[in-house]
Formats: structure tokens, sequence, C-alpha cells
């Protein structure tokens, strides 16, 4: 046969795990790489719940091998392991899941975790979450925000670096977050190739969520904005157990079936002991543009209505605005794009109300001159 190990090694190499763009090798999925007299023997360590992915890399590493290696000559052994195996693109630290408790290290620099969820999906949340860390960081915060909505992830797109790749950092198993709009922000989006579907159970989910905590350097961060997937389910309760949740800010519109999940949502927070920040009430309202006349498409109040209800705040009411939707596919944030509209100027006041709950009024936030003075070590002059 004439091959050694070596040699299938950088075969496997050039073999990618599929939807995401490290190889087999690199994400840790090959354990064992044997040649004899009787061919190649391949050990594969696949997650669970990976339905239709063996035989797509069993076909690609035949593929890889030959024609220096017969298919019939190939060997598999396959077992399955927890979820991680696929997810070492992301960093190989054991999780907390793993520990068994939670993870207090997993950002220790980060100052206040604000989750923004809803209970139905399609309400505007990510939107509202995009917009908001930008308001935050205009009001003179250092920001992340971490896209959690890792069957949906829609952050690259709507800051403009859809198909973008990140980089690793000295060690090569941390990723660096991408920066714009004054914000850090990183995406499962960038992991896996745009037309992939993210088909993954809970562990998987959780696992992955944990790593984009951990294995990203996001810094010192006043505030780590975090778009939750649509629902109540393994993304949210990752959250709850592995770290410190500031608070919750409930996405909804007015209608009455997306209000009743929005409802299950802030139960939810309120049984894992997560203070609410308050209720956005989005597609609030249509106001032409020719005649200012309002028209209430999905009903109106009807999110103001049960946060006096809940007991909790009611924090902002967003209409329906054709350039807030422009500026989401252009991957322009409004509250950058055209700081001066009625709408940025919404946010603008929800990122105030979510600074002064949390204790950090934009006041005291430093500001420019005030930064640039610590970085550079400027004293004062005290004549």
């Amino acid at each position: 046969m004439g091959v050694d190990r070596d040699f299938v090694l950088d075969r496997l190499k050039t073999v990618p795990y599929p939807g995401f763009t490290r190889d087999i090798v690199t994400a840790g999925v090959v354990s064992v790489v044997e040649v004899d007299d009787h061919g190649v023997v391949v050990r594969l360590d696949l997650p669970q719940a990976s339905e239709g992915v063996e035989e797509k890399i069993r076909r690609s590493i035949v593929q890889a091998l030959g024609p220096d290696v017969p298919s019939e000559q190939v060997r598999f052994a396959v077992s399955e392991t927890p979820p991680s195996a696929a997810l070492h693109v992301l960093g190989s630290r054991p999780s907390a899941a793993q520990a068994g408790s939670a993870d207090a290290g997993l950002i220790p620099e980060v100052r206040h975790v604000v989750a923004v969820a809803s209970g139905k999906g399609g309400v505007g949340k990510s939107t509202v979450a995009v917009n908001l860390a930008c308001a935050l960081a205009r009001l003179g915060h250092t920001v992340g925000l971490l896209d959690a909505d890792v069957y949906g992830p829609s952050i690259p797109l709507m800051l403009g670096l859809p198909g973008e790749r990140p980089r690793l950092d000295a060690s090569g198993k941390r990723l660096i977050p991408f920066e714009r709009y004054g914000v850090r922000f990183m995406s499962l989006g960038f992991l896996v190739e745009p037309e992939t579907a993210v088909i993954w159970r809970g562990p998987m989910v959780m696992k992955a969520l944990e790593q984009l905590l951990r294995d990203v350097v996001w810094g010192a961060l006043d505030y780590l904005v975090i778009d939750l997937p649509p629902g109540t389910g393994d993304a949210q309760l990752t959250l709850t157990q592995r770290i410190q949740l500031s608070g919750a800010v409930i996405v909804s519109t007015p209608q009455d079936v997306a209000l009743a999940d929005a409802v299950k949502g802030v139960a939810m927070f309120r049984k894992v002991n997560v203070p609410i920040l308050g209720l956005v009430e989005n597609m609030s309202f249509f106001e032409c543009p020719h005649c200012s006349e309002r028209t209430d498409i999905f009903a109106h109040g009807g999110a103001r209505e049960r946060a006096a209800a809940l007991g909790v705040p009611f924090l902002a009411e967003l209409g329906l605005d054709p350039e807030l939707r422009r500026s989401g596919d252009a991957g322009a944030p409004i509250v950058d794009a055209d700081p001066d509209s009625t709408t940025a100027r919404v946010f603008e006041r929800l990122a105030t109300s979510v600074a002064g709950a949390l204790g950090a009024a934009p006041e005291a936030a430093p500001g420019l001159v005030e930064r640039a003075a610590r970085k550079l070590g400027l004293k004062k002059d005290d004549g």
C-alpha cells in the first residue's frame, strides 16, 4: 500500500467537519489512526446527536485517501462522546457542565450581563439586542454582544460581517471577537457555513454557549448583551446556571399570541432569580410617512399592560420603521446609521434605562477624553 500514519493524517486534515471550517483532525474527531498490512483504521469520536454526520465524514475520508488507499482497505471504528468534539473549534478547556458546578471564571472581566429574550420568535429580539448594545456603546460604555441564538444566528448579517471568519489569539485556543460600532461581538454564525442548518440537541447547545463565553477574548466589559434564542429552553437554562445574569429584557409584539409567551419568559427568569429589567413592545404601531396617521397593525399597548400586571418596568415602545429594517439588513444599526431618528432615540432611552437599572447611569460612564487619559496615563494638573 505504501502509505504511513503521517500521510493518512495529512489527508484527513483536508476533510472538514460538516458545517464547520475546521478539519476533523483539528476538531478532535479523529482519535486514532493505524496503518497495517490490511489497510487503514480510523477511529472517530463523534458527538452524540450527530445525525447524518458520520456517513458524510466516512465518505469524505475515503475520497481523501483515494487512490492511494482503496476504499475496501479503509476501516472505521466509531464511538459517541459528549458533544464537545465538534466544538474544539472553540477551544479544548473542560466546560462548567463537565465540572458539575457553575464556573465563575467564564467571563471574569464582565461587570454586567444583560439577556435579551423573547417567548416567541419573529418579534424583533435580535434587532433590539444589536441596537441596545450599540446604544450602550454610544453612551460611553465598553460593550460586548454574544449571539446565543445558535439555531438562527443573525448578528453577523446585522453587524455587516456575514461570511467572515474570526481569528485566533496567540495561544491558538481562543477567538478574537469582531468589533464594529464600538461593540465587540461573536456568533456561532461565524463558525458554520452560511447555508448550514444547526441541528443540535440540548447538550451540544449548552456546550457551544459555554465555549462562546469562555473561549472568546472578551476583555474588560461594562456590559455583555446576550441575544438569546426564542423560548425557555436549553440556552436560557445554560446561561442562568453558568453565569450571573444581571437582568433580562423581554421583547414582545402587542398581540396576545406573543404576549402569552413573553409572560412565560418572565416566569422562567423569575424562577431562576434573574431580575426582569423590563418589557419592550416592538412593532407597536405603524406611522404613515405621508400623512403621519398611526395604524395599530398588531394591536397596541399590550406589553405595557402586561408589564403593569406583572409588576415589571415597561422600557420602550418601538414602531414599525422601514429604516430599522433596512439598516439591519445593511449591517448598519439605526442607532449609528441615523442617530437623530425617532427610532434611534427610543433605543438611546432604552439603553439609559437599562444602565440606570443596573446602577451604571450613563453620566457616570467615562467619556472619550477620560478613557484616553486612562489609556495614556495622563496626569491631572494640580496647579
